[in-house]
């Protein structure tokens, strides 16, 4: 197993970063990594429950990732299962995500704290993936 945590400041207040993380039509403007877009999607993170994603690259290839909302405490986290389907559907190992929001000095802080990684490997395509979608939201967050 393994983790991974990012942090990055946004000029934006707690409240409103909690939006861009929790809010289904703010999250499809960078959900993501770059070069990806969402055709199919049940992403709200302002409530617990069932989500899931499908990413789209320029080639086609699409890829599903779904879990269960399981706390959100506004403004400050909301926490999420993740598992990746493979391509009959089929869902696979569990991670999980919190995204926490903390006041910073120049706004508010994101802190991306993604638990329980098969391996090294996953933990670093995740890292890759999770920092190109935080350069979307940083863009939007301007």
């Amino acid at each position: 197993m393994a983790d991974l945590k990012l942090e990055r400041d946004f000029p934006v207040s707690p409240e409103d970063l909690f939006t861009w993380v929790t809010d289904g039509s703010k999250l499809l403007q960078w959900w993501g990594p770059e070069g990806m877009h969402v055709p199919d999607h049940n992403l709200d993170f302002s409530r617990t429950g069932p989500w899931f994603s499908v990413m789209e690259n320029s080639d086609g290839q699409q890829f599903k990732v779904s879990g269960h909302v399981t706390h959100v405490d506004p403004p400050n986290s909301v926490g999420f299962t993740w598992g990746w389907h493979d391509d009959q559907d089929q869902r696979g190992p569990e991670s999980h995500v919190t995204f926490s929001i903390v006041a910073a000095e120049t706004g508010a802080r994101l802190v991306i704290d993604h638990r329980e990684l098969a391996d090294a490997e996953a933990a670093e395509n995740h890292n890759t993936g999770w920092t190109s979608s935080l350069r979307k939201l940083e863009a939007q967050c301007q």
